[in-house]
């Protein structure tokens, strides 16, 4: 009939979005600010969603790039990525109040690194040149002790002190099976190279890859939802277009969705990164349900209960 719909069907990744580390970093600005009044000050985006960070602003937050632009009478938090030790001993330095909004999964990447640089070791870390997360790591020791590899050809040229001594970490929010090839390198040239005790790729960009797995052969289209500067939201489309996905893309939210890449879909999932409100999947949805006579169907690969403690300052 004229005007009639198309019929789509939306398969909706579970889980998907904010995760227990970004979820805490945001209540951490809310509690500082509320608790403090405005302006307070973060270092770095809390987290990497510009809907968050706008969302933060209106209610008084101001991020800066480094500490020298916080005034010294003000709070300031740091974002959920982490950071050298050298910023919080800054911090210190100046008498400054700030609450430290590192995500409880990195903060175990530092702990372990640093434990194995005190046994003698030298560290390899798997991750992306420029990450926050990445910055943060490195700064947690002296220079030259960690060595950065991002691919299994950056294994091929690495040269260790001492190649019996030699321990691996992660960023925590790096492609599932990216990073088993690099490791698989690694012990392959290294076979006594010692491993976190647990892996250090978080639960829940896991969870968010393993939901796109199961979903992505029986898509047309994979729309992930996200900003351009997260990093486990731009692996969740790498992770969509390998498990079989048509198509997959990162969008900010429904202003961003192009229409003609999904011209002739009869199925598409949707998912979003760990720092993307719900909010921002409903809006796209609903803005699909405009255009399309939708049924949507969850796909649920696991639960998630976690919570972390917010640090006393601000509890």
């Amino acid at each position: 009939m004229p005007g009639e719909k198309q019929k789509l069907t939306i398969l909706l990744a579970a889980p998907r979005g904010f995760c227990a580390g970004v979820d805490r970093a945001i209540q951490i600005v809310e509690r500082a600010i509320h608790k403090f009044g405005a302006p307070v000050y973060v270092r770095h985006e809390i987290v990497h969603n510009t809907h968050v960070v706008s969302r933060l602003e209106k209610l008084g937050a101001v991020f800066v790039d480094e500490l020298d632009e916080v005034p010294g009478d003000r709070p300031v938090v740091f974002s959920a990525h982490g950071v050298p030790k050298s910023v919080p001993q800054a911090a210190r330095e100046r008498e400054m109040i700030y609450v430290d909004a590192t995500c409880p999964l990195v903060s175990k990447v530092h702990i372990e690194a640093q434990r194995h640089h005190k046994a003698g070791f030298e560290i390899v870390l798997i991750g992306h040149a420029g990450h926050p997360e990445v910055v943060g790591t490195l700064g947690q020791l002296p220079d030259g002790a960690i060595t950065l590899i991002e691919t299994v050809e950056d294994v091929a040229g690495f040269k260790p002190r001492d190649p019996e001594k030699i321990a691996f970490v992660t960023q925590t929010t790096l492609s599932v099976d990216d990073t088993a090839e690099i490791v698989e390198a690694l012990r392959t040239r290294f076979p006594s190279v010692a491993a976190p005790h647990k892996e250090d790729i978080c639960y829940a960009t896991t969870n968010r890859q393993d939901a796109v797995k199961a979903m992505a052969e029986s898509c047309d289209m994979v729309w992930v939802i996200g900003s351009e500067t997260s990093s486990n939201s731009k692996r969740l489309v790498e992770v969509a277009e390998r498990a079989g996905a048509r198509n997959a893309a990162l969008i900010e939210d429904a202003s961003a969705i192009d229409w003609s890449a999904m011209e002739n879909a009869t199925t598409i999932g949707i998912t979003a990164g760990a720092s993307a409100p719900e909010s921002l999947v409903e809006g796209v949805i609903s803005a699909i349900g405009e255009r399309y006579d939708i049924s949507v169907e969850e796909l649920r690969v696991t639960h998630e209960d976690v919570i972390f403690k917010l640090p006393r300052l601000v509890a």
